[in-house]
């Protein structure tokens, strides 16, 4: 599947099919400081993601 990260800014590839947590540990990304989309659909942690899959990973920011 391919993964776009915006922060810092990263294209990969990784061999899927595996969960968004899996993908998240294997990445070494905090679940609850990401979020997870695949197309225009947020996924959430036990979603089963495919090899034809693309994925953007974003940040989550805060602030006031």
């Amino acid at each position: 599947m391919k993964i776009h990260l915006t922060n810092p800014t990263k294209e990969l590839d990784i061999q899927g099919p595996m969960r968004v947590k899996q993908l998240l540990e294997h990445l070494q990304l905090t679940p609850e400081a990401h979020l997870v989309i695949r197309g225009d659909e947020l996924v959430t942690e036990d979603e089963k993601l495919n090899d034809g899959d693309t994925i953007e990973i974003r940040s989550v920011i805060s602030g006031g």
